[in-house]
């Protein structure tokens, strides 16, 4: 009875609970725990972190910089006769980059300073996580360009040095004593040398392949094809085999780089699609980098038509898309050891 009762007296109260009830419809996840809500979203934020990290990275691998003007007047001197024609400071080329969409990028140093490199080294340490640099080696007769790019290397943590063979002394190889000392102490501290063989890689392909060969250890890089055309004639296809047959050495790579250098059409130069096969198919993805050549490339097709074009020719080859990657930036940031991503 006292239960029937007490049913009677709910069933004729007013519904007090009833607005209660209401509002908890109107918050869905009210039943969710505040602590299992922080983990959600904890977890919705870590997930967005790794898309973004998983954005594969666009490296240029072969750029300049230099002084403005004023940068040049105020404290980084250009080297006499070698004042530069067009602006390539580094204000400028961040502008680009960001246009572009490129990550980050290896400095050459520039002729426009030449051993003097105190401007690449400012820029720097201005962006460590932006830049790496490559040192542009001295062969000077006394020996003192040894121990300069020591110091560069372990003082202000240049990456990799440039072997121009047009500043060795007159009559003298990259082979010589000073040039294989450099070459020996790049591998030991394990930078790569890069080569710029701008009047012809037949000319330097004997001095290359004896420093691969007596100094394994050392990692290789050819700038720009190893400045090698689509050949039209009998001594450009000596020359372009010779940059295939480097491929026998696993520690040689090749930059896809200055690419209106190595054309014979405008952009985008598609005449390098060819080219750019046979060398994948012989170095792999995995040794080939994508390298503008800033600021030179502005003039000729802008420096985010630098980066455009390869996608153009590699549609023409077909490469794969995973191929594609490596060129544009997993290359170089493999060859020098995730650099870009501290």
């Amino acid at each position: 009875m006292a239960t029937a009762a007490r049913v009677a007296s709910l069933l004729l109260s007013p519904p007090a609970a009833l607005p209660l009830v209401r509002l908890q419809r109107t918050r869905p996840f009210a039943h969710i725990s505040t602590k299992t809500r922080l983990i959600t979203s904890a977890s919705a934020a870590a997930a967005s972190m790794a898309s973004t990290a998983s954005k594969p990275k666009i490296i240029d691998s072969h750029l300049h910089v230099w002084a403005s003007p004023q940068e040049a007047a105020d404290k980084y001197p250009y080297f006499p006769g070698q004042e530069p024609t067009l602006p390539g400071d580094v204000d400028f080329l961040l502008q680009c980059m960001e246009e572009a969409g490129v990550d980050g990028a290896l400095i050459v140093q520039p002729i426009n300073h030449k051993f003097d490199h105190s401007l690449v080294t400012s820029v720097l340490k201005k962006y460590p996580s932006k830049f790496v640099g490559c040192c542009l080696a001295n062969p000077a007769e006394d020996g003192s360009g040894i121990k300069q790019l020591e110091n560069l290397i372990l003082k202000d943590n240049y990456r990799a040095v440039r072997f121009n063979p047009y500043l060795w002394p007159s009559g003298q190889q990259m082979t010589n004593e000073v040039g294989r000392a450099m070459f020996s102490k790049a591998g030991e501290l394990g930078v790569p040398v890069g080569f710029m063989c701008m009047k012809g890689l037949g000319l330097h392909i004997s001095e290359i392949e004896e420093l691969c060969t007596e100094f394994p250890s050392t990692a290789v890089l050819l700038d720009h094809l190893a400045f090698c055309k689509p050949p039209i004639n009998d001594e450009e296809k000596l020359a372009f085999s010779a940059l295939l047959q480097l491929s026998r050495f696993p520690q040689v790579y090749v930059k896809f780089s200055a690419l209106f250098r190595v054309s014979r059409m405008p952009f985008p130069y598609e005449d390098l699609s060819h080219s750019l096969s046979q060398v994948v198919s012989s170095f792999g993805a995995n040794r080939v980098m994508w390298g503008s050549d800033f600021p030179f490339v502005v003039p000729e097709c802008g420096y985010k038509g630098a980066k455009e074009a390869v996608s153009l020719i590699v549609n023409r080859v077909p490469l794969s898309s995973s191929e594609l990657e490596w060129i544009m930036g997993r290359t170089a940031l493999q060859l020098f050891r995730n650099q870009w991503l501290s």
